[in-house]
């Protein structure tokens, strides 16, 4: 009984108890069915901040860490390993704060099989949180598949027109990239002795060049989950396609896994690679960030110029990260977060007007300030989130890993002018973020279909609310955000020789 109360199982695996409840219930009880999985979804982040206050930021290894042999095969041990430290805390709460955000969104918006899709909800959250706090590579590599398969239903089941295509294209897109990094996964267990990643990297001395080889094939997998230009196609497909609460946990946490993927495993287990080939990752993702803010202003749908937009925002991260500094890296942890607040909001806000209007295209709006001025004023706020204005969540993020990429220097990004770059982007989201608002908020009234529509209900406001919360407290205080992870960052720095 000690082992299933341990603080990680518990944020782990308590979403389980509402897998649980939820097979007893009749597919007739939809409204029973809501409030498990928004009950169990509440629990789960109740328990994810009594590890938050059980977490010591100035230890800068793992804490709360469960380490029993799971089983044994040959020569290799398998181990049950979970930890937390400074590198997954935030995303961790993330994920336990997103998951009942997106269940209250789907209260009206989901009513075909609804304990189906609370089921699998849950065992998402499970797959997710499994990511974030495995420390051993298979039990990493299970709960990195597993999220394959409730998302692969999300999506199948309760998507739009042409559901299964996007469905079955994440799906192999995401597998694909998985195999090579299980080959790396086989490698390292057969050579090493060990998939315990603190012993892999206490051993340390892999040949660079075979350094250069796993870290190609961990960064494949991650780099398609990001998703990194060129391996970005999947993403619009599975956004357009998924239901509203799908696509908020997609661009708030599930992305997040490709990006924690590089920082976790990449960075530290092939430090020699990361650093030769920094600037190929940082190449790409300062493309990704231009690439993305281009292509996101010329969409006439929506919701998929939100989704282009997670490929230039998620390209700041990257840039973050492999600056391989502190400050670029504490900003891409940052980022992350940010990215989920303030994109997941924005996917919400779009799946409200489709629950009234059923329909995404920019040229069915205009005026609604009109006649939904709360709905305009909210939808505002998160815009201007999105694109980095002071004051609110997004400029912290981008402007710490500008200053982390301008600090690199030659010997690592190769120039500067990635920053200014990166600033360019920064300039290019303001366009087509303007360009969203003032196309659905602003100038006449011009479509008659819009004049009665209502304003926000206290549902769709109270689910809004927290992200509101986060979205003002990171962008004026950030120092907590900062200090939770700053020490873990540092030592990871260090053992670089950075």
């Amino acid at each position: 009984m000690d082992f299933i109360l341990q603080p990680l199982n518990l944020v782990t695996f308590f979403p389980l108890v509402g897998v649980l409840v939820l097979l007893f219930l009749k597919k007739e009880q939809k409204e029973a069915a809501r409030w498990v999985a928004l009950v169990t979804s509440v629990v789960t982040f109740g328990i994810s901040l009594w590890v938050l206050a059980q977490f010591n930021a100035a230890n800068t290894g793992l804490q709360l860490e469960i380490n029993e042999t799971w089983f044994t095969f040959g020569d290799w041990e398998i181990k049950y390993a979970l930890g937390v430290d400074g590198l997954s805390i935030l995303l961790v709460l993330l994920t336990a704060f997103l998951t009942p955000i997106s269940i209250l969104s789907t209260w009206t918006a989901v009513d075909d099989r609804v304990r189906d899709f609370m089921l699998f909800f849950l065992l998402l959250e499970v797959g997710m949180t499994g990511v974030f706090l495995a420390q051993d590579l298979f039990l990493f590599y299970v709960f990195w598949e597993f999220t394959l398969v409730p998302m692969y239903f999300l999506i199948g089941i309760w998507g739009g027109a042409d559901r299964m295509y996007a469905a079955i294209k994440f799906f192999l897109y995401t597998m694909a990239g998985s195999i090579l990094m299980l080959l790396a996964i086989l490698w390292l267990g057969n050579t090493q002795g060990t998939f315990y990643v603190p012993d892999l990297i206490a051993k340390g001395g892999i040949p660079a060049d075979i350094q250069t080889w796993l870290f190609f094939a961990f960064a494949a997998a991650f780099a398609i989950k990001v998703p990194m230009w060129p391996l970005h196609s999947w993403l619009p497909d599975a956004h357009v396609q998924a239901p509203t609460a799908g696509s908020v946990i997609l661009a708030g946490v599930l992305l997040k896994m490709g990006t924690y993927g590089f920082l976790r495993f990449n960075i530290p287990l092939f430090p020699e690679a990361a650093k030769e080939w920094a600037w190929l990752i940082a190449l790409l993702a300062v493309i990704g960030i231009l690439y993305g803010a281009a292509v996101s202003y010329w969409q006439k749908d929506v919701k998929k110029l939100v989704a282009y937009s997670s490929v230039s925002h998620l390209g700041f991260v990257m840039l973050g990260l492999f600056a391989l500094n502190a400050q670029g890296i504490e900003g891409g942890i940052l980022q992350m977060v940010n990215h989920g607040l303030s994109t997941g909001a924005l996917f919400l806000i779009i799946g409200m007007i489709y629950e009234r209007r059923h329909t995404r295209e920019f040229s069915e709006f205009g005026g609604l300030w009109k006649v939904m001025p709360v709905y305009a004023v909210l939808t505002l706020i998160v815009s201007l989130s999105s694109m980095g204005l002071p004051g609110l969540n997004g400029f912290v993020g981008e402007f710490t890993i500008l200053l982390g990429a301008w600090g690199a220097g030659d010997g690592v990004l190769g120039s500067v002018l990635y920053a200014g770059f990166g600033a360019a982007g920064v300039i290019l989201a303001a366009v087509y973020i303007l360009y969203m608002f003032g196309k659905m908020f602003l100038g006449p009234l011009t479509n008659e279909k819009n004049e009665n529509l209502k304003d926000l209900n206290w549902r769709e406001i109270v689910t809004l609310a927290p992200l509101l919360v986060m979205i003002f407290w990171i962008g004026l205080y950030p120092k907590p955000f900062f200090d939770l992870i700053g020490p873990t960052v540092e030592a990871l720095v260090a053992t670089l020789g950075m």
